[in-house]
Order: structure tokens, then C-alpha cells, then sequence
């Protein structure tokens, strides 16, 4: 069950590297701009915003890399810290943008959590 959550870990982090590189390098460029649907002029206005957001997700992936390179039991209590960040902003996120956000950041998160907590 270890090799399935430290998979599952992975993915999410892999997950918010793809939102990091999306909201800070992307946003104003069509791949940003279609995963919205944005025009150019709101990516522009909006990009600020973006890059913020990025940064975050950004650590939480540099989080959630440090809990799979950590030894125990260092290593799990950081993959817990960190997939909890995960799934609280994904609900927020959902709750206040777009609901979407539930099973694209949320759901992949309490996923990878219960791995780890069943595991550990």
C-alpha cells in the first residue's frame, strides 16, 4: 500500500507543478486561456492573480515532494500536512470559483490522503 500512496503522492504533486506552470507561465497563452475560457484581455488583466495562485500550488508541490524524499516519520507527517492543504483548498476553491475544482484538485488529494494514512 506504501507504493501506492507514494504513487498517488506523486500524481498530485505532478498535478500542481501542471496548475504552477499553467497560472504563472501559461495564463495569457492559449493553453491558459482555453482551460478558462478567457479572452486575451481578461488573461492580461487577470494574470497577476494567476501567478499569485501559481506560487501556491507551486509550494504545495515542492511539499508534497519534500514528504516523498523525507524520512520517516518526518516524510509522512509532511505528505499529511501538505495533501490536507491540498484537499482544503481544493473545497474552497470550489466553493468560491468553480466547482470543478472538487474533483480536479479536491478528489486527487483526499485520494492520495487516505493512501498515505492507510499506509503509514
Amino acid at each position: 500500500m506504501e507504493t501506492v500512496a507514494n504513487v498517488l503522492v506523486g500524481l498530485v504533486a505532478a498535478l500542481h507543478c501542471y496548475i504552477l506552470v499553467m497560472e504563472m507561465f501559461l495564463w495569457q497563452k492559449k493553453p491558459g486561456r482555453s482551460l478558462h475560457g478567457f479572452d486575451p484581455q481578461l488573461a492580461r488583466t487577470t494574470a497577476p492573480m494567476a501567478a499569485n495562485q501559481g506560487l501556491y500550488n507551486g509550494f504545495l508541490a515542492a511539499g508534497l515532494i519534500w514528504g516523498l524524499i523525507a524520512a520517516d516519520p518526518t516524510g509522512y507527517r509532511v505528505q499529511v500536512f501538505f495533501l490536507v492543504c491540498v484537499v482544503v483548498a481544493g473545497v474552497f476553491g470550489a466553493v468560491t470559483a468553480n466547482l470543478r475544482i472538487l474533483l480536479a484538485q479536491a478528489l486527487p488529494g483526499a485520494l492520495a490522503l487516505a493512501a498515505v494514512l492507510v499506509a503509514g
